[in-house]
């Protein structure tokens, strides 16, 4: 079974940074998209960014665009996201999540949670004001 371990999360002020980090602990897992989720009390889980992890390239949702940055280092199968001028709206748990099957976006995009076989325990972040 694979896991994903995240790390990263905290408390910050509004304006500040954080940096997340996702392990995955089975270096041989056939990865095609590496992304974060994040939902906050009484709301649905929302997406946050991706990336491919073939070619790199990189999706965010409106919300975070120009502040997130999400990368990778695919020698220590691992994902980051770069959080930058935080929000209280930002408050929320992140979830690391991975797709294994490569299924064409046209078929089911890369915001809908189901694409992702994969997902960690979450890591809190915290902004406030």
């Amino acid at each position: 079974q694979v896991q994903l371990v995240e790390s990263g999360g905290g408390l910050v002020q509004a304006g500040e940074s954080l940096k997340l980090s996702c392990a995955a602990s089975d270096s041989s897992l056939t990865t095609y998209i590496r992304g974060w989720f994040r939902q906050a009390p009484g709301k649905e889980r929302e997406f946050v960014a991706a990336i491919l992890w073939g070619g790199g390239t990189t999706y965010y949702s409106d919300s975070v665009k120009g502040r997130f940055t999400i990368s990778r280092d695919n020698d220590d199968n691992t994902v980051y996201l770069e959080m930058d001028r935080l929000k209280p709206d930002d408050t929320a748990k992140y979830y690391c999540v991975v797709d294994t099957t490569g299924r064409p976006l046209v078929k089911m995009t890369l915001q809908n949670p189901r694409r992702y076989d994969y997902w960690g325990q979450g890591t809190q972040v915290t902004v406030s004001t």
